[in-house]
């Protein structure tokens, strides 16, 4: 099950978020795999359009490969990002860029869409942003859809700041944990 931690701060919130969802998958008897965006190493999308052509992103040397790789072979996805002024921050939205060749392949190529999997959202935010999460979700959704993701949870977690504030919400890691539990229940059974 692949964990995309979306925040370019480690050891935050949306990762520690992320930490206990992936201890619910271990316990749920699932391998979650955790990537980094922030160190996956993912170059901007060129706006070029080449993948609507050929169904593949112009850059290949670029540790966009291994994300692909990673997402093509995996039976879930979580995504687990803070919220910056009402949506994902850029290391996260970078990845999501690149993965137009998914929505090229179906929509401009007409290939068959990609098996559904389950999978699941965590977002964190502090709060005072009068847009709350909702870019943030429906940016994420939209990922979800071209790569074929049911997303069966939404986490909002509301209030921390600091680094380690999500340790004041048991409440919510536990959830977390249930959410990583349930997704690789739902895995499993497909």
């Amino acid at each position: 099950m692949l964990c995309i931690a979306g925040s370019p701060r480690r050891h935050g919130n949306s990762e520690r978020l992320l930490g206990a969802c992936a201890d619910g998958i271990r316990e749920a008897g699932g391998e979650p795999d955790v990537l980094i965006a922030a160190e996956a190493g993912v170059r901007p999308c060129r706006g070029c359009n080449t993948c609507s052509r050929t169904g593949a992103c112009i850059i290949t040397d670029d540790g966009m490969s291994d994300v692909y790789r990673r997402i093509d072979a995996s039976d879930a996805i979580i995504i687990a990002s803070p919220v910056y002024f009402a949506t994902v921050p850029a290391v996260l939205k970078t990845v999501y860029d690149r993965l137009q060749p998914y929505w090229a392949r179906v929509y401009r190529l007409g290939q068959p869409r990609p098996a559904r999997r389950p999978g699941a959202m965590l977002l964190v935010r502090s709060g005072g942003d009068p847009f709350g999460f909702g870019a943030a979700v429906d940016t994420t959704r939209s990922v979800f859809a071209v790569l074929g993701i049911d997303c069966l949870e939404e986490l909002r977690v509301q209030g921390p700041d600091a680094p380690r504030d999500v340790l004041e919400y048991p409440a919510e890691l536990d959830r977390a944990a249930r959410i990583g539990a349930g997704v690789a229940a739902t895995a499993r059974r497909r």
